[in-house]
């Protein structure tokens, strides 16, 4: 007998399957939850998350996965991730990817595919997603073969947070998903060693600028946008705005940089001061339709963009200064700039944030009558202001609606930073119950408030039955019109009232009848006193819960009537 043959035999080689490699690369990059809707395309995607600790979140629509995985993101500052199938899977999630996008929100989605081997030949759900997806996404791309799986996956991460961040798409096609490969075949980042740091400085030569023009400043403001909180500015924009006496406002996922009653914090003057001030410093948010495509701001005064994004500084409207960086480190080095002369100008701007108080005081003071109107039905300036009275320190509030959500944009006021949620300027119906599910499993301690239009919460109400499934807990107000009513608005004043209402008037629905089949707890309010106790009885339920309030369907926010669009 030969030596050879009395060898023992080399043991097989570990093999890993494209599933178990997806699994791999997330959690290398910290996901520790996917959202999904089960497809034949992706099951191994699953077996794999269940040996790397992943949890599965199935929804009910692909829509709310997409949204979801965008609203982990806004609350962890981690990427998030969504699972769906091929075809009518992926379509469908095409809406909570281009919110995403437009949010600059960071997310992966993965989607399904027919096999390589049944490339271009009918097989089932095949569509060309890469092709749809690339106009809204950072990266998407086909992942070509099993040992390339990981290696994408961790690709398509790093393209999200390339400048402003936001969405990656990787299809899988099946039979590349399911084969399985030698394992040192394949490449598997390793957590923390892939990435490089994603915060710019600024250039130096701009900031002392800045610095200079805030010094010499008589009449200055900032607006921090969403990139204050994706940066995770938000000390060194109290910072900046305290230590130079700079009057603050916040939009976006800025809201709650500063809290309610700090003597920086401004939010009914807004118009006033891009009219009057001589500084105007806009921080991660881009002349849009909600800037009026910069056109609200004073012709005279000296206009300051800072961005993440290179594209967005200066779009739309001319700018004094740009300076493309992180928001925290661009307004800490600002600060020190300015701090370090021997006048910043800050003991000089006491008359001009007394002057925005007194605008700010007559406001509020003209409104409050309304804020506490005894009315029925109800004024929905009394629900959202019911709704800020209840708010705590710990209570992410949602907003996913047209007029209602409007409306509540002038009186709600987050207590803590990161605590403000919103689809942001794609103006997405739909996003409520999604990021509550986010919000709530990133954060089960918090108290999260989803304030939703009658038509926001049809959209992917379903979904509410996921949240009683998890046990995911949130308190849903409904602001019931029967009505689309921010539509309704315009096409009234467009067409006269006898055609105002075509295809835009819904049923008089009981939504809290709709939560309670479902296994959540259901209130049904009609008295505007009856609003905070109502709440507080979902708070203690322990539930997913809907309050279904019923407002003034001929009540329309400020900000319906004064859209553009109608003009």
């Amino acid at each position: 007998m030969s030596e050879s043959a009395t060898q023992p035999a080399e043991p097989a080689p570990e093999r890993i399957s494209g599933g178990h490699l997806v699994a791999k690369a997330l959690k290398a990059e910290g996901v520790d939850v996917i959202f999904t809707l089960c497809g034949g395309h992706i099951i191994d995607i699953y077996d794999g998350c269940v040996d790397e600790g992943i949890d599965v979140i199935d929804v009910r629509h692909e829509q709310v996965a997409a949204h979801a995985a965008d609203g982990y993101a806004r609350i962890t500052g981690k990427p998030g991730c969504a699972v769906v199938t091929a075809g009518p899977g992926t379509t469908d999630a095409v809406t909570g990817v281009a919110n995403a996008f437009r949010a600059e929100s960071p997310m992966l989605l993965i989607g399904g595919q027919g096999a390589l081997s049944q490339h271009k030949m009918g097989s089932l759900q095949d569509l060309p997603h890469v092709d749809m997806l690339a106009p809204i996404t950072k990266f998407a791309a086909t992942v070509p073969s099993t040992e390339r799986v990981a290696d994408l996956v961790s690709m398509a991460f790093r393209e999200c947070y390339h400048g402003a961040p936001g969405p990656s798409f990787l299809e899988i096609p099946r039979d590349v998903l399911d084969a399985t490969v030698p394992l040192d075949k394949a490449r598997i980042p390793k957590a923390g060693h892939y990435r490089a740091s994603t915060r710019q400085a600024g250039d130096p030569a701009a900031i002392e600028r800045l610095g200079d023009l805030i010094a010499h400043s008589e009449k200055p403001c900032v607006l921090l946008g969403s990139q204050v909180w994706t940066c995770r500015a938000t000390s060194d924009a109290v910072e900046f705005v305290r230590a130079l006496n700079v009057p603050a406002y916040m939009n976006g996922s800025g809201r709650g940089t500063l809290p309610p009653g700090d003597p920086h914090h401004y939010q009914l003057s807004r118009r006033y001061a891009f009219s009057n001030a001589d500084l105007i410093i806009i921080v991660g948010t881009p002349f849009d339709f909600r800037m009026g495509y910069g056109k609200r701001l004073s012709p005279e005064a000296t206009v300051v963009q800072i961005d993440l994004d290179y594209r967005t500084v200066g779009k739309n409207r001319d700018i004094d200064l740009g300076i493309v960086g992180d928001a925290g480190l661009v307004l800490s080095a600002a600060a020190a700039a300015a701090t370090g002369r021997e006048d910043n100008g800050s003991a000089r701007r006491k008359r001009w944030m007394e002057e925005l108080r007194e605008v700010e005081t007559k406001a509020y003071q003209k409104r409050l009558p309304r804020q506490l109107s005894s009315a029925q039905p109800i004024d929905p300036y009394r629900l959202v202001h019911e709704i800020n009275e209840f708010l705590t320190e710990d209570t992410i509030y949602i907003g996913d609606g047209g007029d209602i959500v409007t409306f509540s944009g002038q009186v709600v006021q987050p207590k803590s930073p990161g605590h403000w949620m919103d689809p942001g300027p794609l103006g997405t119906l739909g996003v409520g119950v999604a990021f509550a599910m986010a919000a709530k499993y990133a954060k089960p301690d918090k108290d999260v408030v989803c304030l939703f239009g009658d038509g926001a919460f049809s959209l992917t109400g379903w979904d509410f039955e996921t949240m009683v499934r998890f046990d995911l807990p949130f308190i849903g107000v409904i602001g019931n019109n029967s009505s689309m009513n921010q539509i309704r608005y315009g096409q009234a004043a467009k067409y006269g009232e006898a055609r105002g209402r075509v295809g835009n008037t819904l049923g008089d629905v009981r939504y809290d009848e709709f939560a309670r089949m479902l296994g959540g707890y259901g209130e049904e309010v009609r008295d505007p006193d009856d609003i905070r106790p109502a709440l507080q009885r979902a708070r203690e339920s322990g539930k997913p819960a809907l309050i279904n309030v019923w407002i003034d369907p001929d009540v329309y926010a400020p900000g319906t009537m004064n859209q553009t669009m109608y003009k």
